[in-house]
């Protein structure tokens, strides 16, 4: 009876911790996707600077929620005579399901932009 207590509370210790790192992994990939995606989007002819920070918002938002989507930034860098977008994602990285400290997990993407 004990062995099966104390096996079983290691089991769902392991578990749950398993399921926040899947959630972790979940949360940065889905960012990283968003910077680069809007960091394309954004270079495009006919886009600008602020289309790129409203498509980057805009998919964060959607797949997360509005809170992993308030800290977008865009710039724009010169790179070997080349303009290139830069988009950043400041998002919380989740510790106990999806609540955790702000700007603490950060992505950028980059784009050379079209002209």
């Amino acid at each position: 009876m004990v062995d099966f207590v104390l096996v079983g509370a290691l089991v769902t210790v392991i578990f749950v911790a398993l399921i926040q790192l899947a959630l972790v992994l979940h949360v940065r990939n889905t960012v990283a996707d968003a910077a680069s995606s809007a960091a394309r989007y954004g270079a495009l002819g006919d886009r600008t600077a602020a289309d790129a920070q409203a498509r980057a918002s805009l998919l964060v938002g959607t797949a997360l929620g509005s809170d992993y989507a308030q800290d977008v930034s865009v710039s724009v860098q010169t790179s070997n005579g080349m303009d290139i977008l830069v988009v950043t994602i400041s998002a919380p990285l989740p510790v106990v399901g999806l609540f955790g400290p702000s700007r603490t997990l950060e992505m950028t993407g980059h784009a050379v932009i079209i002209k």
